[in-house]
């Protein structure tokens, strides 16, 4: 079974499989965006929560997981939690700063661990190079290579080594903080198979 991942510019992601459409982060999203089975939130910093754009993904059935509580979530997570959404298994990873102070460990905010089709995908929030991803192994993994609020292309390097991800896709550059070129030095720097994507642009993972 192949399982679409789709970058849909900054941290937001959209996973497309047999068990239906994943987001995780959307924020500017397209009007005709598919309905969401799922959405996964990994803090509630605007560009992280959007009520605006979870509103234009939300169907009836949707679940919103989230490590707070919000009008718009159904499941409230914390680090350590996993969640069954049918053919999909969510667990949650810590994500926080170590040497920043924009994301406290103490707020309890979360990468998650998608499992489904036999594939581990993993997107690790917003988060500096942390113990908890030692040793994931995960079959694709979407980690921040922007800085000032995350970790930079060195950092995110070293952290797909620590997580022994399959491929990686570089995430949270290209609109406020980060740019293509921090990317591209991720890419030229990380042992791993990396592939850079454009907004919009999707990796087939089969």
């Amino acid at each position: 079974m192949s399982i679409e991942i789709v970058w849909l510019g900054h941290a937001g992601v959209m996973i497309r499989c047999n068990a239906g459409v994943l987001y995780i982060d959307p924020w500017k999203v397209s009007r005709s965006s598919p309905e969401a089975d799922i959405i996964l939130l990994t803090h509630d910093h605007y560009d992280h929560y959007s009520p605006e754009d979870i509103a234009l993904l939300k169907g009836g059935s949707t679940r919103v997981a989230a490590p707070m509580t919000a009008p718009e979530v159904t499941d409230v997570i914390g680090p350590g939690d996993r969640l069954p959404f049918g053919q999909v298994t969510v667990e949650a990873i810590p994500a926080y700063n170590i040497t920043k102070g924009f994301h406290p460990r103490a707020n309890g905010w979360l990468g998650y661990v998608v499992q489904t089709g036999g594939k581990r995908i993993y997107h690790a929030g917003d988060t500096d190079r942390i113990p908890e991803m030692d040793g994931l192994n995960v079959d694709l993994a979407l980690v921040p290579v922007g800085g000032t609020y995350t970790m930079d292309a060195r950092e995110a390097a070293l952290a797909v080594e620590d997580i022994k991800a399959g491929v990686t896709i570089p995430i949270h550059f290209g609109d406020i903080v980060g740019t293509r070129e921090d990317a591209e030095r991720f890419a030229r720097g990380c042992s791993r198979s990396v592939r850079v994507l454009d907004p919009g642009e999707s990796y087939v993972l089969s």
